[in-house]
């Protein structure tokens, strides 16, 4: 058997990537935080998380005791707590915590505004680095899932069949300069926060696109483009203020996905502007897709690896949504599938680090 240290200078030689040292992206989720789950996590390799959101609003769950005990639960499995949820979810607006902030109603949403600046600092103070959020009224928009592989059940978007009925939502009309302005008014709050006390706040994009000037139900979804996002982040430019990149989102905009999302990822990783990767697969474009395991879509998740690898990104990359399959009931199996895959993805793009692959020699 091949001395440890031989073993090392073989497998370099066949991966000249390895340094010695772990990969620095992240396999991670945001799906559960109890203790069971926590631990399928650390066996199954997780080293980072996002929690679930502690509350819906502003309490005694978001105190610095709170989420000191949250951290300290979770890096008991040997895990990190890289981030949690603010109280701005995709929910449709009557379901959102903060609906004014997103219906720009005064003076309501300066108060809701203030809760999640004092969710922020209470974020920092507990020693959690990041937060994610959404812009959003419409929720995530779907019509009538389809049938995939197995039988699993897929989300799907068809705008052409889809019905916008009622034809407004309860925010009414949003043109795109009315939703910029309200996303600027929290921008312009929020983000000095954020930078003050070193939380980087990550959005999510709007999900599905719609078509530039119809949207939906009279929203106009303008973080639903690669163009909307880049003028996201240059609002109140900060290395604080970036996005929970869901790749499965921003590929659902794009006409040619597996082609395309390749310039997206360099734009924003060259940026420093992806704090998170939501890594989930889709069959179809802009307008016209289903979601699906990441294998089973047309987007080649280990060249986009890759492309993160080369713009130095260092955060967790984790799966987001899955399809629904027959004796799967809470989709813990699609769910562990995907850990699976995006592990090994990035096992073969940062390399195995050299002390295992000699204690495997």
């Amino acid at each position: 058997m091949a001395s440890p240290a031989a073993a090392a200078a073989t497998a370099k030689s066949f991966h000249p990537s390895l340094s010695g040292k772990p990969g620095v992206m992240k396999l991670g989720t945001q799906n559960a935080d109890d203790e069971v789950s926590l631990g399928l996590f650390a066996a199954f390799g997780l080293t980072s998380i996002c929690s679930t959101l502690p509350s819906r609003k502003y309490d005694e769950k978001w105190s610095v005791d709170n989420l000191k005990a949250l951290k300290e639960r979770v890096e008991k499995h040997k895990i990190n707590l890289d981030m949690v949820p603010l109280p701005l979810s995709s929910a449709y607006i009557t379901k959102h915590e903060y609906p004014d902030i997103m219906k720009g109603n005064s003076p309501q949403r300066d108060r809701d505004i203030e809760d999640v600046c004092n969710i922020i600092r209470n974020i920092s103070r507990a020693g959690i680095p990041s937060a994610k959020y959404n812009m959003s009224i419409l929720g995530v928009v779907r019509t009538e899932p389809t049938i995939g592989r197995g039988g699993a059940t897929l989300s799907t978007f068809n705008y052409a069949k889809g019905k916008q009925d009622p034809p407004l939502t309860e925010a009414g009309p949003v043109p795109a300069d009315v939703y910029w302005e309200r996303i600027t008014y929290f921008l312009e709050r929020v983000v000095p926060v954020a930078a003050e006390y070193k939380v980087k706040i990550a959005c999510h994009p709007h999900d599905p696109g719609m078509p530039k000037g119809k949207g939906w139900r009279g929203v106009e979804t303008v973080l639903g483009s690669f163009e909307g996002l880049k003028r996201f982040v240059s609002i109140k430019e900060n290395p604080y203020h970036g996005l929970n990149f869901c790749q499965g989102t921003i590929s659902e905009d794009l006409e040619n996905p597996n082609k395309e999302i390749h310039e997206i990822i360099r734009y924003f990783g060259t940026r420093k502007k992806i704090f998170n990767v939501h890594f989930r697969n889709i069959k179809g474009k802009f307008l016209n897709f289903q979601e699906v395991l990441p294998d089973d879509g047309d987007v080649n998740f280990l060249e986009c690896i890759k492309t993160y690898k080369e713009v130095g990104f260092d955060g967790m990359v984790m799966p987001d949504h899955v399809p629904h399959i027959p004796g799967d009931p809470r989709s813990q199996q699609a769910f562990a599938f995907s850990f699976g895959y995006i592990r090994a993805c990035i096992q073969m793009v940062e390399g195995w680090n050299s002390e295992s692959l000699a204690r495997n020699a």
